[in-house]
């Protein structure tokens, strides 16, 4: 498969270089793996710090900066981050008001920064930890003990990263995060296979004509394999599979999320059926986000996340941010 790039090894350093170019207002180390927010460390502000493994752009990178991250970890190829980048990222962005580490419950990563939280303690940084599980499509699967971490991660680095701008401790920034995870679910599909630089071609076997019902964002396997379905099908069966565990009874925040290699005109169809069934089914929609958030590289497909969100949520959902991959209301 073509890719544009130089060689497999060089791939996510020459990313960062990029990055580096294209926005200032960060600080890009490519040899250590750390992006933080250029004005770090924010006198008084409790710091967020994610990370996770690459492929999944703008996650985390992208959501470095003001009224969301102030630093993250990306690691190699759908890879977790080691401990020396996240408490090297800690220390970086530490004003002495605490650290909130938002982690996907991926078992390297919550190895991981379990160690950082240790060693960054031992440093004498406060730090607290969130982890994120909103996928309701399988219970176990190749990379996780319980719920993979999906769509619900942007919510999270959001919500609580709004919090922390304004000045919240880090016990509270920390209980609005759990908040966010408690009231999100998630469900991804897969109409194509996705490519990683080093196989140079699909990382799992799809057949034409068929599609992947609640497939990870790693490609890793969901609940079944179907004869391709038509928007209007797909939306029925994810918007049913989120609803039948999250009940919402307040308005929802919903994101409709391109998995890297679906189209702006088919998400945005995908996106009116999503309401239509929402609708359907009585649940008002407060916000809706379109587009490629949570990706994973070139796969074709989808997610849909719903996140119950009461006034005060909605409220920090809106507050102003300013990232590459994210930003309005500055």
């Amino acid at each position: 498969m073509k890719m544009l790039m130089n060689v497999p090894e060089t791939v996510v350093a020459d990313a960062l270089r990029g990055m580096a170019v294209a926005h200032p207002e960060l600080v890009v180390d490519v040899e250590n793996r750390v992006v933080v927010r250029r004005d770090a460390p924010v006198g008084g502000k409790v710091a967020l710090v994610s990370g996770g493994g690459s492929g999944h752009e703008p996650l985390h990178g992208g959501y470095v900066g003001p009224g969301m991250l102030d630093a993250a970890c990306p690691g190699e190829i759908f890879t977790s981050p080691v401990p020396d980048q996240m408490v090297r990222a800690a220390a970086a962005v530490d004003s002495g008001a605490g650290v909130l580490f938002l982690v996907k419950n991926y078992t390297g990563d919550v190895l991981n920064f379990r160690m950082a939280a240790e060693l960054a303690e031992d440093e004498g940084v406060q730090v607290a930890s969130v982890l994120v599980n909103d996928d309701v499509a399988v219970t176990d699967s190749l990379h996780t003990a319980g719920r993979r971490g999906t769509g619900a991660t942007l919510f999270v680095e959001k919500i609580a990263g709004a919090a922390a701008e304004e000045g919240a401790p880090l016990d509270r920034v920390a209980g609005l995060a759990r908040r966010v995870v408690e009231a999100s679910r998630s469900f991804g599909v897969a109409l194509s296979a996705c490519a990683t630089p080093a196989k140079g071609g699909p990382m799992f076997e799809l057949p034409a004509g068929e599609l992947e019902l609640g497939v990870g964002m790693h490609g890793e396997p969901g609940r079944e394999r179907r004869p391709m379905m038509t928007a209007r099908e797909i939306a029925d069966y994810a918007v049913d599979a989120v609803l039948a565990d999250l009940n919402p009874r307040q308005p929802v925040l919903a994101l409709v999320n391109g998995m890297g290699g679906t189209p702006l005109l088919e998400l945005y169809g995908f996106a009116a059926e999503v309401h239509r069934v929402l609708a359907e089914r009585g649940v008002p929609v407060a916000r809706t986000l379109v587009g490629n958030y949570v990706t994973a590289l070139d796969m074709a497909g989808c997610s849909v996340t719903l996140c119950q969100a009461d006034e005060e949520l909605l409220r920090l959902w809106d507050a102003p941010v300013q990232t590459p991959g994210l930003r309005w209301g500055r």
